[in-house]
């Protein structure tokens, strides 16, 4: 390629403009994170079990739409044995127990849904993430960022370790304030991607 047809562009003149972009970013998301925090999932709050069995095979996403029109918003709807038994996971409900949740569940798939269905269980599970298993991730989490921080020091120049912990907080961050800024949902399938992000910011800081 000749020299005429190379585009250069001068990545280091707007550096200041990246880096005032990204400060901006990080504090809107630390400042989100601590005033509303992130919108956790039923893998993280625990809520009620409701199994439900039809007559024919059921479309989840019509029944998911139908359980969020009706306020069970956050409702996790899956198949469980066949396509005829439901599985329905609901968030807490401080006003109502688990009882009182599944006759309101069935009252809107009864009423409004294609077709009737048969209550086999309700029950109230836990969080599939505990808040002590919460906090032993973040420790573990801390632990890797030093451990990460000490051996590019060793390996390479403590300059670049400190750069390399920086990178990989920053896309972090931005990632979770993302999700308290827009309160998407925080669940475990969130945290895997999360832990996705990690890795791929740590090899491409080191590459």
């Amino acid at each position: 390629m000749s020299q005429q047809n190379t585009i250069k562009i001068d990545f280091l003149s707007k550096r200041k403009l990246a880096l005032a972009f990204s400060i901006v970013l990080i504090g809107v998301s630390i400042a989100s994170l601590a005033t509303v925090g992130l919108k956790k999932g039923i893998d993280f709050t625990g809520g009620t079990l409701v199994e439900l069995s039809f007559a024919q095979p059921v479309e989840l996403n019509d029944l998911r739409g139908l359980l969020s029109q009706a306020g069970f918003e956050g409702a996790v709807v899956q198949h469980f044995g066949s396509s005829k038994e439901v599985l329905i996971r609901l968030l807490p409900d401080e006003a109502l127990n688990s009882a009182a949740l599944s006759n309101k569940v069935m009252s809107v798939v009864n009423e409004k849904f294609s077709q009737k269905g048969e209550l086999r269980r309700a029950e109230f599970v836990g969080p599939q993430v505990g808040e002590e298993l919460q906090e032993d991730g973040g420790l573990a989490l801390l632990y890797a960022l030093i451990c990460i921080l000490i051996y590019v020091a060793v390996r390479f120049e403590y300059r670049f370790a400190i750069g390399s912990v920086a990178a990989l907080a920053h896309d972090v961050i931005i990632t979770l304030g993302y999700f308290s800024v827009f309160q998407f949902e925080f669940d475990l399938t969130v945290l895997a991607a999360i832990l996705a992000v990690i890795g791929y910011s740590l090899n491409d800081t080191i590459v």
